[in-house]
């Protein structure tokens, strides 16, 4: 009698017990991204991660060449426009532009083969620019990516393949393209997926961390794939399914009444 006695004025002292040790193994989730930095003062730091972007094998570009001899310009390709007899846009059997080889090659009509993969575009426009220069005289050319999109996928709101027209992004501006991150985002490990001379590397990146501002992985790369994984909450609420959550009304409806009834239950006369 005294032990029922004892646990039914303490009832409420187990309940409370249960509960701080249920919450207490459950982790805290950091959603803030660089959260180690000290958003009541100023971050002020030297931009030393460098942008470089390089021509690679797949990319098409878009070449154009201008110069004042219209007569001589028709050699390498028609006017683009009949009111501007100075600008022409280099092509070739592809309306849209250059396609670099698997060699890293493009042919421009007239000047032939020019290998151009692993080139800046301004080294590439000097290397075209200078074999045209045997034909024309100081020709002036320009070269866009046509094709410099990223994908991100996963755990974001909305996953899809961008287009990037001044060709330069970096990696907060993409997740900001694909609406920010789920709630089940797992932050502190994204994969960055990238291609490059051949070889397919996969880098984790932190976004809870500032150092990332300074990583080689924050400016982006044309064809760069960012999977955003997900939590494993996320799993345990996807394999949660209709069944299971009538399992679990029922069962709470049951057992709420007994726990706050606990000392009617136990009463003894």
């Amino acid at each position: 009698m005294c032990s029922f006695t004892l646990f039914r004025e303490n009832w409420r002292l187990s309940l409370y017990i249960i509960f701080i040790s249920i919450t207490s193994s459950c982790s805290v989730r950091n959603l803030t991204y660089f959260s180690d930095l000290d958003y009541d003062k100023i971050y002020t730091k030297e931009i030393t991660n460098e942008n470089r972007v390089t021509i690679q094998t797949g990319d098409l570009l878009r070449i154009t060449l201008s110069s004042l001899q219209p007569e001589l310009n028709s050699m390498f390709n028609e006017p683009l426009d009949v009111m501007d007899y100075n600008r022409t846009v280099i092509k070739n059997i592809n309306a849209e532009g250059f396609i670099v080889d698997e060699a890293g090659i493009i042919n421009i009509p007239t000047v032939g083969n020019v290998k151009i993969a692993g080139l800046t575009k301004t080294e590439a426009k000097t290397i075209i620019e200078q074999r045209i220069g045997e034909y024309i005289k100081d020709p002036v050319v320009s070269i866009r990516f046509v094709n410099f999109k990223i994908t991100v996928i996963g755990e974001v709101n909305n996953p899809s393949t961008f287009f990037v027209p001044n060709e330069e992004i970096n990696i907060m501006e993409a997740l900001g393209l694909a609406g920010d991150m789920t709630e089940f985002g797992l932050r502190e490990s994204v994969l960055l997926i990238r291609e490059k001379d051949g070889k397919r590397t996969v880098s984790k990146i932190n976004f809870n961390s500032s150092d990332l501002l300074d990583s080689p992985l924050f400016y982006l790369k044309q064809n760069d794939i960012i999977y955003v994984q997900p939590h494993k909450l996320k799993a345990v609420k996807a394999s949660t399914n209709e069944r299971s959550m009538i399992l679990l009304g029922i069962g709470a409806s049951i057992i709420i009444p007994i726990l706050f009834n606990w000392q009617n239950i136990f009463q003894i006369n």
